[in-house]
């Protein structure tokens, strides 16, 4: 699996967990018109965030990531943000909840 995660997408409205590759793929192709095979990361999370999924394309077929809280909720706080940021994306799988977000610096 040659892995280049490019782009994250946030799917910010509660998702049916039971969706599978193709159902997720038509949210993708409906919020993120052209990009469902262009190697993003698309992010889904259930109504109750205690759920996450994360679909990708890895150039020959599709990869679902999933995990599932046993307790507690998963710090979704992106309110109408629908691209994240790789360490945004760290933070939510960790269960971080950042005050602020700043860079030290900028690599160009």
């Amino acid at each position: 699996m040659n892995m280049r995660i490019g782009k994250i997408y946030f799917y910010n409205k509660p998702t049916d967990m039971r969706k599978s590759f193709d159902s997720l793929g038509m949210l993708v192709e409906q919020e993120f018109k052209g990009e469902l095979l262009s190697g993003a990361c698309f992010v889904f999370v259930n109504r109750s965030r205690t759920y996450i999924k994360v679909l990708y394309w890895d150039e020959d077929g599709f990869v679902i990531w999933q995990k599932r809280l046993e307790r507690g909720t998963f710090n979704v706080y992106w309110n109408g943000k629908k691209k994240l940021e790789r360490r945004e994306f760290v933070m939510l799988l960790e269960g971080i909840t950042p005050k602020k977000l700043s860079r030290r610096y900028r690599a160009v």
